[in-house]
């Protein structure tokens, strides 16, 4: 039996990280408990099935680069198409209005894609 996971980010502003992030990967934010007041924050995947992400605040500010990052796929099903680019340039546009900001476009071997940040500077690629 597989085990459930949760991602964990250290945020300045963990709901603001949350609420970007369920617009990023079609999630949900969950409702604050007691005393998570600003401290805490989590979007989960509606089917239950991807893992639930949780945004802690901290004090200190991000320093290096993230070591773990998301990648969105959206151009599923129609990865390295051009109807599956067109897919991926549609939803950066919709993330930059949620804050993220376009770095760069990265063909690799893994395919063409792109980078972005999120609003606290998490890089993260959408493919």
């Amino acid at each position: 039996m597989a085990l459930g996971v949760q991602v964990t980010f250290e945020a300045a502003n963990p709901r603001r990280l949350a609420q970007f992030w369920a617009l990023a990967l079609d999630y949900e934010v969950e409702p604050e408990g007691p005393g998570e007041e600003g401290l805490l924050a989590a979007v989960v995947d509606p089917a239950g099935k991807g893992p639930r992400l949780l945004f802690q605040r901290v004090p200190d500010g991000r320093t290096v680069k993230n070591r773990v990052r998301i990648d969105v796929n959206a151009s599923a099903p129609r990865p390295g198409t051009e109807q599956g680019w067109e897919q991926v340039r549609a939803r950066a546009a919709v993330l930059t209005q949620g804050g993220a900001t376009v770095l760069r476009e990265v063909h690799d071997a893994t395919g063409r894609c792109l980078v972005l940040q999120d609003p606290e500077g998490n890089e993260f690629r959408v493919r």
